[in-house]
């Protein structure tokens, strides 16, 4: 496996793709690279030339680090390529204060071995509440 965090060898194209087949939806490829660009950390994994992974954290450079976008091709899925590519951009953001990872429903326990703990007090806004509440990622409002 070649690792490299230059998105300039990234074709976005290629990276929107895998995010569909990964599956972790729809992302154009000119806002994964707007998202990346504006992303402390980058990590991407090849395979003989194959896009094999990705993922990114957003971070300030002191208090906070957010991991995110971790992804997967079907092809490299269950050779533990997701716990790394977390490793990988978990051990860059050491220094913060906190890391916080947004995990997809059913996928916590990989990250629970990697040190992080699920929060009481995590908050969101999503584009698409009721898509959001479909796929288990929070919760109807109370209020």
């Amino acid at each position: 496996m070649e690792w490299t965090s230059d998105q300039d060898r990234i074709d976005w194209n290629t990276l929107s793709e895998l995010y569909r087949i990964a599956p972790l939806g729809d992302k154009k490829p000119e806002d994964l690279k707007r998202a990346f660009g504006n992303s402390m950390y980058k990590c991407f994994a090849f395979e003989e030339g194959v896009l094999a992974g990705a993922g990114r954290a957003v971070a300030d450079g002191i208090d906070c680090s957010y991991i995110c976008d971790i992804a997967v091709h079907p092809h490299f899925q269950g050779r533990g390529l997701g716990k790394e590519i977390a490793t990988r951009l978990r051990d860059l953001s050491r220094g913060h204060r906190k890391i916080i990872l947004y995990a997809n429903p059913g996928t916590e326990g990989l990250y629970e071995k990697l040190g992080f703990r699920r929060m009481l007090t995590a908050m969101a806004v999503f584009s698409s509440e009721d898509a959001a509440i479909k796929k288990g990622l929070i919760a109807a409002s109370s209020a």
